[in-house]
């Protein structure tokens, strides 16, 4: 009997988000079960985001949850390399075969050109896609504009006429038109495999037997279905999970939940509570039982108890689990120990201390001061901003212009975050004292604190992110309309 064998393959471009956490529980739990294997692979070919510190935080977070794998990164296999950046050579070779066999083809269009198709599509109401412009190049054409040094990429050829059917483990046979499917690049101009096809390689190269993710993915399982039929493999069985929600019943996103597994450990939750949280997302226990280890949901598993509903990723259900965790599990020394390891492993006490040191004169001065490190929200209120300068609207974009500059640095230290809001600040026309007001309240609840650039770059961006949102609802909120205009000015700023 063929060893069952699931995967989780995080790309390292951002937060470690606990949507990933969700997936790679259900694979490993689904692996357990079936006596099988739980691999690792990180899916870097976006060298442009990719970064070793996202990989690293990735990881960590996973062990951190108990999550542990059985190949990849750190623990080696017999599928190695278990980075995409380092199978480059791999690619290169598969990509050959499917040019030689006429399953793909060099496509020369530009950009310029490629949004003017589209442009041109979507007004006639047309399904947007490649329209096939190279697909039917001569081999001496592709050779005189490869000698010429053409930029280029690669695409699949896909069937224009008739159904892709595949079956779903959780949703049974799905039928998707050809004609829904675009020409999909198979290989950048930079030499790089897109998530399709090192995804395709990979898995079979890895004899990945089960693929478990998110249904966000069902739509490219045709792409998926083509490349293994162009190379004569058998595909793996698929199974697409339940996309986790906000409360409202939409896709769970960083600007309406914090999503970051970072945000989460700092916050003070346990690794099992937030297991079992997530373990509950769309699946039960047999016995109906809400509070239960890794080790019990992966004696009990059975993927067939997951519910296709959308799961809602509801905080307060959370807290909740969070606190019988805390108040139930171990002893009172227990809970000493664990609360001395989180205040000093949040990584948040060691650079506050210098800071503090300029500002006492004796510990008991110690906790007002610095409190709010260790708070998940600080409570507000409109009153609160009364002393700054800025009128509500302009602290609401000014919070708001904050918070997506500091979103989008892919550094996170003390120097960047200073160089961002004084950069923010000069662009907006607005003093430096000025600018910083509404961010000491949003950060620290206190009109005056510990330096508030200090504190943004102790807290970190998960927490940082929340707190700036929940000012902005405290002094009015934005609306949808002002939204779109404050999104075109900062677009201005550069």
């Amino acid at each position: 009997m063929t060893q069952v064998r699931t995967r989780i393959a995080p790309s390292p471009t951002g937060d470690p988000h606990v949507g990933t956490a969700y997936i790679a529980l259900f694979n490993r739990c689904f692996a357990r079960q079936h006596g099988g294997k739980f691999i690792l692979r990180i899916e870097d070919t976006d060298q442009m985001r990719s970064t070793a510190q996202s990989e690293h935080d990735i990881l960590s977070s996973l062990q951190w949850l108990g999550l542990e794998w059985d190949e990849g990164p750190g623990v080696g296999g017999d599928f190695g390399p278990y980075r995409q950046s380092e199978r480059s050579a791999i690619y290169a070779e598969h990509i050959a075969t499917l040019l030689e066999s006429g399953n793909a083809f060099h496509c020369f269009c530009s950009a310029e050109r490629l949004d003017e198709v589209r442009k041109t599509q979507m007004a006639a109401k047309q399904q947007p896609g490649y329209d096939g412009h190279c697909a039917h190049l001569s081999k001496a054409e592709v050779d005189t504009k490869l000698a010429a040094s053409e930029d280029y990429v690669i695409r699949m050829r896909v069937p224009e006429t008739g159904n892709c059917e595949f079956h779903d483990m959780l949703r049974g046979e799905v039928s998707i038109a050809w004609s829904q499917i675009d020409m999909q690049v198979l290989m950048k101009s930079d030499g790089l495999p897109t998530y399709h096809f090192a995804n395709v390689v990979d898995d079979h190269l890895m004899e990945i037997t089960h693929v478990v993710r998110g249904e966000e993915w069902i739509n490219s399982v045709p792409k998926h279905v083509l490349l293994y039929k162009y190379f004569d493999w058998t595909p793996p069985i698929f199974c697409h999970m339940p996309l986790l929600r906000n409360p409202d019943k939409s896709k769970l996103s960083k600007r309406k939940n914090p999503t970051s597994i970072n945000y989460y450990r700092d916050m003070g939750y346990l690794p099992e509570a937030l297991i079992n949280y997530l373990g509950m997302m769309g699946w039960t226990m047999p016995n109906g039982q809400e509070v239960f280890t890794l080790s019990e949901m992966e004696d009990a598993f059975d993927i067939s108890r997951v519910s296709l509903g959308g799961p809602v990723f509801d905080t307060e259900k959370l807290d909740w689990l969070n606190g019988k965790y805390l108040r139930e599990a171990g002893s009172d020394k227990d809970f000493q120990e664990r609360l001395l390891a989180w205040a000093q492993d949040s990584g948040r006490l060691a650079p506050i201390i210098p800071l503090l040191r300029q500002r006492v004169e004796k510990f008991s001065d110690v906790a007002p001061l610095i409190s709010y490190f260790f708070s998940g929200s600080v409570a507000i209120t409109p009153e609160s901003f009364s002393h700054c300068k800025l009128a509500p609207a302009d602290a609401c974009k000014a919070l708001q212009f904050a918070l997506w500059k500091l979103e989008a640095l892919s550094v996170w230290s003390r120097e960047e975050v200073e160089s961002t809001l004084m950069t923010l600040s000069q662009a907006l026309d607005i003093k430096v004292r000025d600018f910083l007001a509404p961010l000491f309240v949003a950060i620290s609840g206190q009109p005056v604190s510990l330096s508030v650039i200090d504190s943004i770059a102790v807290i970190g961006l998960d927490l940082s992110r929340a707190r700036l949102r929940a000012a902005i609802e405290v002094l009015g909120g934005i609306s949808k309309k002002q939204a779109k205009n404050l999104e075109k000015e900062f677009a201005q700023l550069g």
